[in-house]
């Protein structure tokens, strides 16, 4: 073990929440802000991690004695063995102890004089609770080069949320995960992943001859999707009209019995239609409403007699599929489209017709907003997936760079946030309320974070954890390119020489 230091008392310690070291190592620089030590306490082994580092010297105390005696031309240290007396002070925050029977929380703090060490591989993986031979491995621990490999049910059973602002590695870090969980071997266990891409920034993956897992990566144009009208009941249709009175809705469901009869399996949402305007028995004001709410949908063109694609098809074990919702325009038909293809995959989920699954929602505040005005379609399954998801191995995997204006209803189901850098002081808030284990102190933090690094919190790891994301394997995409690059690209494809 490599000694950094010894434990010292300060008018704020040594307690069960922080205590202090003088830097005794000889190295240029032993430690750093981030870095994780242990030492031995009466509880056990102590890990602890380093939050401030602070440099002293008590030759130089006093600013106006530095000041008169250098402006006489004289230097401190051409006088006084100044460079002895030079220390590093290191405040560190205990995360708990191991013990053989495993890890647990400290209720006794270090003794003065104990001697302070760099934590060790081993222990570190013991301590934090990783998967050394089944894990998805993320990232690395920075200061300590230890793979950070997480086990696939803690990480996602639980629903897992990526939370950061734009441009700090969200869809990078996911694209990362998604790699993990498409390598998986089937002894290790393999499940169905679907992508909800806003900004079309996956789908290059299927198309990447240089990555050995495209082949297992399928996409799904969002102007392509078709909704099967004969799998809706009444209820699942007035999901897209959540305004509708219990009085229409029974007499949607009689519409819907006669048109079975009549049809079958096989028939639209036109046909519903016709057989509303021939219909006689119906009040006037409820038909003139249930008339508007249908025209509505079926101007959507997204209901048809069967559905493209064939959900239970796409979703095997050990495949993706990216649902690119760039060339759909309007937000209601996104949230329309997100919200069935969420219901039917969960339907199926829970019959066991599919593998366990996961879903990468991105932007995932458009999906489900927290705020009551505003009126997204897709949200009553997302809550539902979230409170439930868990029973049926259908996970939820949350990715927004506006935390604040996600659903607190959502966002607390997640037991596991991965938070990468975020600076906007209502979303620190927001992640602060959302989970107990982040400090202010550790909020200070990851509003310091370097693009690619991360903290984690939550069921997945025994204690918050910073990482750095590892390097994908799949090639880099066009929203990874620098502007320089991106305009020189412009210039030399044939659009702009035909211009």
């Amino acid at each position: 073990m490599q000694s950094v230091g010894t434990v010292i008392c300060t008018d704020r310690g040594p307690t069960t929440s922080e205590f202090t070291f003088v830097v005794t190592s000889s190295e240029v620089v032993p430690v750093r802000r981030g870095q994780l030590v242990q030492l031995e306490t009466e509880d056990g082994l102590l890990l602890a991690v380093v939050q401030e580092v602070m440099k002293t010297n008590r030759f130089y105390y006093h600013a106006e004695a530095v000041k008169e005696l250098e402006r006489s031309g004289r230097m401190l240290s051409s006088i006084f063995p100044c460079d002895r007396w030079d220390m590093l002070i290191a405040t560190a925050k205990p995360l708990g102890v191991l013990r053989e029977e495993g890890f647990d929380k400290i209720n006794f703090p270090p003794s003065p004089g104990e001697k302070v060490y760099l934590a060790e591989r081993n222990v570190l993986s013991r301590f934090f609770g990783f998967d050394e031979e089944n894990g998805l491995e993320i990232g690395f621990m920075r200061y300590h080069n230890v793979p950070v490999k997480l086990n696939m049910t803690r990480l996602l059973q639980k629903h897992l949320a990526i939370l950061a602002m734009s441009g700090s590695g969200k869809s990078y870090l996911a694209t990362v995960l998604l790699e993990e969980v498409l390598s998986r071997s089937r002894d290790k266990g393999r499940i169905f992943s679907l992508v909800v891409d806003v900004h079309g920034e996956y789908t290059a993956l299927s198309q990447d001859s240089s990555w050995e897992l495209a082949r297992a990566v399928s996409v799904i144009k969002g102007s392509y999707v078709q909704f099967a009208t004969p799998l809706f009941t009444e209820r699942q249709l007035a999901m897209f009209q959540p305004e509708m009175s219990p009085v229409q809705m029974r007499e949607l469901s009689r519409l819907l019995s006669e048109v079975r009869k009549a049809r079958g399996e096989t028939y639209s949402l036109s046909d519903v239609v016709s057989l509303l305007e021939e219909d006689e028995k119906m009040n006037p004001r409820t038909k003139e409403a249930l008339l508007g709410w249908l025209y509505e949908l079926e101007d959507t063109q997204l209901f048809g007699v069967e559905e493209n694609p064939y959900l239970p098809e796409e979703a095997k074990p050990g495949r993706a599929a990216i649902l690119d919702l760039s060339d759909v325009l309007s937000l209601r038909k996104k949230q329309m489209i997100v919200a069935y293809v969420l219901q039917r995959l969960f339907e199926l989920r829970r019959r066991g017709t599919i593998p366990p699954s996961l879903v990468i929602l991105e932007e995932a505040h458009q999906f489900c907003p927290e705020a009551k005005q505003e009126l997204a379609l897709s949200k009553s399954i997302i809550e539902t997936i979230a409170r439930e998801g868990r029973k049926f191995h259908f996970s939820l995997c949350l990715i927004s760079q506006r935390p604040v204006r996600l659903a607190t209803s959502v966002l607390s189901q997640a037991n596991t946030h991965i938070i990468l850098r975020v600076t906007n002081p209502n979303d620190l808030k927001a992640i602060e309320l959302s989970s107990e284990m982040i400090t202010r102190e550790t909020l200070s933090m990851i509003a310091d974070l370097p693009v690619g690094e991360a903290l984690i919190v939550g069921s997945a790891v025994n204690a918050p954890l910073f990482l750095k994301v590892r390097e994908k394997k799949a090639s880099p995409s066009t929203y990874e390119e620098t502007m320089e690059d991106a305009a020189k690209r412009f210039e030399a494809s044939e659009t702009f020489r035909q211009t």
